[in-house]
């Protein structure tokens, strides 16, 4: 154990640390995270407009309701890449201490000058198809590519200054004008090109050259289980696996639950299996690792009174806060982070789990996820609002039976050893 210990510490932690410290996954991982209440806000509105009632969505639609609660989810969920092309660009460019509002601005013009106008009666203008989930890749290449130029600009000293009399915001606008305007310019050539030359437009060719190689990865069960693997094994060595994996799959996932989305609203079949709510509410119960089974034993074991006393006092600092999916203080309390104990089932849990879940729903037991919940949010309740049906809460219980099972005999191994360290201390007090 101490020649693996030895190994992860030289050889695995330092290019873990690296992965979760890159400054441009990093700013992937914030510019997401900036959309998400938009797409958290858009799936409260899809619930309401499609609640599992008989009859509901029909009364909606004769009171006139249900149009406007769909135009609220166009209005939130449908903005979500050109949100994230503000806010990739912004964590870039803070991150290399210059302006990231300014940087966050550009791109987000960026992103318009690259998307494609509709044409109407009224006038010209922008649709949702490419400012939402299908527009993500986009604003992840136009977020780094803008900001890493913009900063250059401004570390290079290429911009317009002005006295120190003038107000801070306005000397920074005007610092924004050369650097804005080259960036903004290049983009807008890149999109006369291919205008000019009848070829598909850059979100089109970003879904094929980012979407089909993630898309191998992030749209089949074996390639779940990988990421579910990675996830684990990043969260092992203290890593904050999520921060990793995820910055790099979520657009997948998220225009996975778009096209899901798209399909219910126009009463479509859904295709899409592997979602961010796919992955959030049935594969990553109680966090990563699948923690849900190993908190609720921990909770079954301190109810005992030859339990241990380690055992008892975790029991209220990470039951409750698992159940809401927030395992930090099982990550590290207990810990779970380098305890060989505990590794075996902290991999193979959300595992499990994903390949559980997806012959769920592929063979129909369990319908499609079409709208995310709160990560917060406790399962069984989330299992029925992303899924929109009670089975999708009764699979939620069959995974934290299962996860329960899995985690069960490993921790009570690690009880014993509890206990023999606990008699220890007490014989050597004694003596």
């Amino acid at each position: 154990m101490s020649q693996s210990n030895n190994f992860i510490e030289e050889k695995v932690m330092p290019i873990a640390v690296k992965l979760s410290t890159n400054k441009y996954l990093t700013a992937i991982r914030d510019g997401i995270t900036l959309a998400m209440p938009l797409i958290i806000i858009g799936s409260i509105f899809m619930v309401i407009a499609s609640l599992p009632v008989p009859g509901w969505e029909a009364w909606l639609g004769d009171i006139g309701v249900s149009g406007y609660l769909w135009k609220g989810v166009d209005s939130s969920f449908g903005l979500i890449g050109l949100i994230a092309s503000f806010g990739i660009a912004q964590s870039l460019a803070t991150q290399y201490k210059v302006d990231g509002v300014a940087a966050g601005i550009v791109s987000l013009a960026s992103f318009v000058v690259v998307t494609p106008f509709i044409s109407g009666e009224t006038g010209s203008g922008l649709t949702v198809t490419y400012l939402g989930a299908r527009g993500l890749f986009v604003a992840i290449i136009l977020g780094l590519l803008s900001a890493y130029v913009y900063q250059w600009f401004i570390n290079h000293n290429i911009q317009i200054k002005l006295p120190e009399s003038v107000p801070p915001a306005v000397a920074r606008s005007f610092s924004a004008i050369i650097p804005g305007a080259a960036i903004i310019t290049f983009w807008l050539i890149v999109y006369a090109l291919l205008d000019s030359m009848t070829l598909p437009n850059l979100h089109e060719i970003a879904q094929v050259v980012l979407g089909g190689p993630l898309g191998l990865l992030g749209n089949n069960i074996f390639g779940t289980v990988i990421v579910a693997g990675l996830n684990s094994l990043l969260w092992f060595v203290g890593i904050h696996g999520g921060n990793v994996v995820n910055s790099i799959m979520q657009p997948i996932w998220i225009a996975n639950l778009d096209a899901n989305q798209a399909a219910y609203q126009a009463g479509s079949e859904l295709k899409n299996v592997i979602t961010i709510a796919f992955m959030d509410n049935f594969v990553y119960i109680g966090g990563g690792g699948a923690t849900i089974g190993l908190v609720l034993v921990i909770g079954y074991l301190a109810r005992k009174k030859n339990t241990s006393k380690q055992t008892k006092i975790m029991a209220p600092i990470t039951v409750v806060p698992g159940l809401f999916n927030i395992n930090e203080p099982t990550m590290f309390g207990i810990p779970v982070v380098l305890n060989f104990m505990l590794l075996v089932p902290f991999v193979l849990a959300p595992i499990v789990n994903a390949v559980v879940s997806y012959i769920a729903m592929s063979i129909g037991l369990v319908p499609l996820t079409r709208v995310v919940a709160s990560w917060t949010m406790p399962p069984i309740i989330s299992g029925f609002l992303t899924t929109g049906s009670v089975s999708g809460s009764i699979l939620q219980i069959v995974l934290i039976v299962l996860d329960v099972l899995l985690y069960l005999p490993f921790f009570l191994a690690l009880e014993k050893r509890f206990k023999a360290q606990e008699e220890n201390e007490s014989l050597s007090q004694k003596l």
